[in-house]
């Protein structure tokens, strides 16, 4: 390809002039001088590098530069960072260099970035999603290293066509899982669309192309809508000397391609295509005001949708955003939306992250995103959950619509849409959320799994004695919430197992077995476990009990022996060091919340097996089809597919908890119920659900029914019920 080096250095000039020139936030001559240094040392960085597409390496960064300076609108450091960004990764340039040159906060920017860029690539998403895991982490160096990299990944996904099509669709699933919700968490809503949209493009290309040009010939209907619109409110708004203007909003194209997927609806079938926006000038203290007093205007006109009214200027989103949407009845008698907003509101809405700290004054207490970026840090540095589950939670988490709830003291908290009573004692302390023992909304009891909704009063109930259970992950779709949770219960699994050992120890003794590593590897054979570990563990529950460990001491000095040693030979069992995760004997699959027996099929791209991390995918015509969380159709089931996703576990059959019911007699006394009580909360795995007492002439019948994980727990419950003086007989129902 033949090259014109004068032009191109020309348009090289240009690019950097434009830069200078739309940069959304005052340069000052010091700041224009950083990136002018910037800007030189990245040309020579990259001075003999080219782009696949033929054109100089330097237009990629000049290109992130500027969105960075414009559509995001971050200051010269970050300007100065984005330019530099793969110096330290792709030219002779090291970390010592940028460091001597810009200094700390542009080196550790940058040194952020180079950590991204050197994570592995691989189609695997258990890979793909610790990968996600490690990049996320640099938030924690600071985020404008994640922001710098959603440019850096706007900027490719607008020139991929030079790329070959399996790496498009690689990258462009990539974008729609984790790129596009953290643009959306950060505010970044134009990016965020943009990121969509492109997405689409890549990974259904005849869908993006048919909607765009649905979406172009309605402009000029559309337009003259926005007029009838506005030509209705201006005597009005004019009236009132306000300083505004009416704009329309399109509808994204993958918005619109969610809604009719998810509706199963035609374009023509997709009512709101598009929105009106109010934006006025207003001093700050008068913002509020006028925001209402033009939706009072408004309303004047049009009959407006009193269940659609969202007021985001009283209570922001986290990340900043405020506006008040409603929904009227607008002319020929169509439904649309309208967002009424300031100047202010607008450039945050627009910009996200940069124009909310440029509104900031002084030192301004921010519960916005640095709150968010806070709470983030315990989910980011939480080693208990897998990368999968990880990533799962946290987009779940980036992606949630906000709902405000009420402490007792009227303080207003902030969660994702579907949380629950449990979610909101967590979000308050760890410590209320693992002692919560019941919750009250707006005064009345309810149970822990009741969902949430805005303007609801919640009080938590705590109890010293209660505890996280299994259970209790079902009621919870927070990340905070479901990694504290299952800290928790694997610290009570753990030290189960570490009792259970004890107990090992001395039955093994008392049937003149030798408690050795061997022993221990014949055991873990004989009752079909995966590990030490969770051999412990069911002898602390009581499920192997003495009965089971003198059948296999029959065995030991028999030729039985001979056929664990020839197993052992063949297939050393896994020793597992205390303080690891407990395994199960995974046996049976179950689906969704209720964790339900549903019909299903193993999918033959991946073959699963009992005990790999899996998820079920409603088929159109097959029912659900099971796929291993690193199959190579993961990424892309989870990326375009998701509202058919189900979640899947294999679980231990003889660990299910199931419904039990005893029924108690005997002769009644002073405190009884309070025994059985008592004797119930010390018992290990029990959770009581309902209990009767009724009394006849001296004489008591008792009905208690609660759930238990397995017989063994019950047989022992009845035993020690039985030792409270006055109860003569405890039989099962």
């Amino acid at each position: 390809m033949l090259i014109d080096e004068e032009t191109e250095n020309k348009e090289i000039a240009k690019q950097y002039k434009e830069l200078l020139k739309i940069s959304y936030l005052q340069l000052s001559a010091a700041d224009k001088k950083l990136i002018r240094l910037a800007f030189n040392t990245a040309v020579d960085a990259h001075k003999t590098q080219r782009r696949k597409s033929g054109e100089a390496y330097i237009f990629h960064p000049i290109a992130v530069a500027k969105i960075v300076a414009s559509e995001i609108g971050l200051d010269a450091t970050s300007i100065a960072a984005a330019l530099l960004h793969d110096t330290v990764e792709d030219t002779e340039y090291t970390l010592d260099d940028i460091e001597r040159l810009f200094g700390n906060t542009v080196a550790k920017i940058v040194h952020g970035l180079t950590k991204i860029s050197h994570l592995k690539k691989d189609k695997d998403v258990s890979l793909q999603a610790e990968n996600f895991r490690k990049m996320l982490l640099t938030l924690n160096d600071d985020i404008r290293v994640i922001i710098i990299k959603i440019a850096d990944r706007l900027h490719n996904m607008q020139t991929m066509d030079a790329m070959p099509e399996y790496k498009q669709v690689k990258i462009a699933s990539e974008t729609l899982y984790i790129y596009a919700p953290l643009a959306h968490r950060i505010g970044m809503y134009n990016i965020k669309t943009e990121l969509e949209d492109l997405s689409l493009k890549y990974t259904e290309p005849n869908r993006f192309d048919a909607i765009k040009d649905k979406i172009e010939q309605s402009q000029e209907e559309q337009t003259q809508y926005i007029k009838a619109f506005s030509k209705f409110l201006k005597t009005s708004l004019d009236k009132e000397d306000l300083n505004y203007f009416i704009r329309g909003r399109s509808k994204s194209i993958y918005s619109i391609h969610k809604k009719m997927q998810k509706q199963s609806i035609n374009y023509e079938q997709v009512f709101d295509k598009f929105a009106i926006r109010i934006v006025y000038k207003s001093m700050p203290k008068d913002e509020k005001f006028l925001a209402w007093k033009i939706y009072s205007i408004v309303t004047d006109h049009f009959t407006p949708n009193p269940t659609r009214l969202r007021d985001w200027i009283s209570s922001p989103k986290s990340n900043g955003y405020e506006s008040l949407h409603i929904t009227v009845m607008g002319p020929n008698n169509k439904w649309i939306e309208v967002q009424i907003r300031s100047e202010r509101m607008h450039e945050i809405a627009e910009k996200g992250y940069a124009a909310h700290y440029r509104y900031k004054q002084g030192d301004e207490k921010d519960s916005g995103i640095e709150g968010w970026l806070n709470r983030l840090q315990e989910v980011l540095e939480s080693k208990d959950s897998s990368a999968i589950d990880f990533v799962e939670n946290f987009k779940l988490n980036l992606y949630a619509e906000e709902i405000f709830v009420f402490t007792p003291q009227g303080e207003l908290k902030s969660l994702p849409q579907g949380s629950s009573a449990l979610d909101f004692a967590y979000s308050i302390h760890t410590e209320i959320g693992s002692k919560t023992r019941g919750a009250r909304v707006n005064g009345k009891l309810v149970p822990l799994s009741r969902t949430v909704k805005s303007g609801d009063s919640v009080e938590i109930i705590t109890s010293q004695n209660a505890k996280p259970t299994a259970n209790w992950l079902d009621y919870v779709i927070t990340s905070r919430a479901r990694n504290k949770i299952k800290s928790s219960l694997n610290e009570e699994k753990n030290k189960i197992a570490e009792e259970g050992k004890e107990i090992l120890r001395r039955k093994l003794k008392h049937l003149r077995v030798e408690n050795n590593e061997k022993t221990i590897q014949q055991l873990v054979l004989y009752f079909k476990v995966n590990s030490s570990l969770d051999l412990f563990y069911r002898v602390g529950l009581g499920t192997v009990d003495n009965r089971k460990l003198k059948e296999f001491a029959t065995t030991y000095n028999n030729s039985f022996l001979n056929f664990f040693k020839k197993r052992l030979r063949a297939k050393p069992g896994k020793s597992i060091a205390e303080g690891e995760g407990f395994v199960s004997r995974y046996d049976k699959l179950v689906f969704g919340k209720e964790r339900e027996e549903l019909q299903y099929k193993l999918s033959p791209c991946c073959n699963p097996i009992a005990g790999d991390k899996v998820f079920g995918f409603v088929t159109i015509n097959e029912g659900i089809k099971v796929h291993q969380y690193n199959c190579s159709n993961a990424v892309s089931l989870q990326s375009n597919y998701a509202y058919r996703i189900v979640p899947a576990w294999w679980i231990d059959s003889g660990e299910q908890e199931f419904t039990a019911e005893l029924v108690l007699h005997g002769i009644d006394q002073q405190g009884l119920v309070n025994q059985v009580t008592r004797v119930i909360s010390n018992s290990m795995n029990v959770d009581i659900k309902k209990i009767n007492f009724q009394t006849e002439e001296e004489l008591f019948k008792g009905t208690l029914t609660m759930r238990v994980n397995n017989k063994q727990t019950l047989k022992k419950l009845k035993q020690r019920l039985l030792k409270i003086t006055g109860i003569e007989k405890v039989a099962r129902q």
